[in-house]
């Protein structure tokens, strides 16, 4: 096994058919990665070992692989091991799901035909790919559930992960959410701030979101707010350098309120603020939820 560093990055993108593959490589190509389309797995240390040559010209690839059978995840297996022994190259899988309703209605809103069941109906090719990806969505250093995510908003999700990464640190993700839209799957943490006064019942800051002063103001303005945050920033103090310790790349930590948009978008909004004064870490917040009505 070689002992350099690990100097080129490589995502592999994957998932199921539908959940958003293709808006994810064109974000990471929008970031300056050389991005190939459907490359066989086996390829994959044939095509590491021309970026090693490139001398560091190409440092930055994505590639998208759509698994159809058991011998593709085998010679994936096969590709990742290899890479691990013989290439100077950092990798991560980055695995896009969504919920069978979601694509079936994709499906039917571009009356394409799923790859699985091209003369049968969406969710049998559906069940079979879910089957087929079990486990390498295992394996995945990266879960995105793309059901309730628009467009734009995964291009933007991909950018705040992906861009200006350092290799050396770890890249803190703060998203808040509703709980009545659904748990993100991609968390590693979940905190629920429900307990909270909730400025809902004001009328005058029901439009607004945490993000306006007023709104952030009076959620902060609490002592179980304050004594809630004490407590949380001394358990993330705790377990970020352990995350970082043990080579986790980052941390997805999701703040959740009733719907997303008061509470939960303030406290991340505090922790973003507080924790992006550690230099060896990079935090990024989104809100997934808070332009809902």
């Amino acid at each position: 096994m070689k002992e350099e560093a690990r100097i080129a990055e490589l995502v592999i993108i994957t998932g199921m058919s539908g959940a958003g593959k293709t808006i994810a490589v064109q974000s990471l190509e929008d970031l300056g990665f050389f991005c190939v389309d459907n490359l066989p797995p086996a390829l994959i240390p044939k095509f590491a070992e021309l970026i090693e040559q490139s001398s560091g010209k190409i440092g930055k690839v994505a590639l998208v692989i759509d698994l159809r059978g058991r011998e593709f995840f085998t010679s994936l297996s096969e590709s990742l091991r290899f890479l691990k022994d013989n290439h100077t190259i950092n990798y991560e899988i980055l695995f896009l799901e969504s919920k069978d309703s979601i694509l079936v209605q994709r499906y039917k809103e571009s009356r394409r035909r799923h790859p699985l069941a091209p003369e049968g109906l969406p969710l049998d090719g559906i069940e079979l790919e879910r089957k087929l990806l079990e486990e390498l969505k295992g394996l995945a250093t990266q879960v995105i559930d793309t059901s309730d995510i628009k467009p734009n908003k995964l291009k933007e999700l991909i950018v705040s992960r992906f861009n200006n990464r350092q290799a050396s640190g770890i890249t803190i993700n703060l998203t808040s959410f509703g709980f009545k839209y659904g748990v993100p799957i991609d968390a590693d943490l979940i905190f629920d701030v429900r307990f909270l006064p909730n400025p809902h019942y004001i009328e005058h800051l029901r439009p607004r979101t945490g993000m306006d002063e007023e709104v952030y103001d009076y959620v902060m303005k609490w002592s179980e707010t304050q004594i809630f945050l004490t407590k949380l920033l001394d358990m993330l103090n705790f377990l970020i350098p352990q995350y970082n310790k043990e080579g986790k790349s980052q941390v997805v930590i999701g703040i959740g309120c009733t719907g997303g948009k008061h509470r939960s978008v303030a406290i991340a909004e505090f922790l973003g603020k507080r924790l992006e004064t550690r230099e060896s870490e990079t935090v990024r917040v989104s809100h997934r939820d808070s332009d809902r009505d």
